[in-house]
């Protein structure tokens, strides 16, 4: 029996590894363009800004010097579940603050159903 148990806890142990890595991670800076929408409006919400820095990269070609290229927010349906999966993440109050008064570096893991963003530098 002590085989059995010793089986599932090392299967447990590999499937819980393999869900928390992310499926892919990158790296942006968050530019004063970052902050408006396509109509010219601020955005209001940290979200909307990472998800405005993901649409000026692949939508109109305009990116940072800084910004890594990622394939999930490549798809325009994946960047409308960027907020919601912002608010299932980590993320924390200090890094929303300094996204929505600044151009900071950020770092964003993608998980399948969050994202763990963290502010790299100011």
């Amino acid at each position: 029996m002590k085989p059995l148990y010793l089986t599932a806890a090392i299967f447990f142990a590999v499937s819980t590894a393999a869900f928390a890595a992310p499926i892919e991670s990158y790296t942006a800076r968050l530019s004063a363009a970052d902050h408006f929408n396509s109509s010219g409006e601020r955005l209001t919400s940290a979200a909307a800004i990472i998800r405005q820095d993901r649409a000026n990269l692949y939508v109109y070609g305009k990116g940072e010097d800084e910004d890594e290229g990622d394939s999930f927010f490549t798809d325009k349906d994946n960047r409308a579940r960027l907020e919601r999966m912002l608010n299932s993440g980590t993320f924390t109050n200090a890094a929303r603050r300094a996204i929505l008064d600044g151009t900071p570096l950020i770092h964003v893991e993608i998980y399948r159903d969050f994202i763990n963003v963290t502010v790299e530098s100011d």
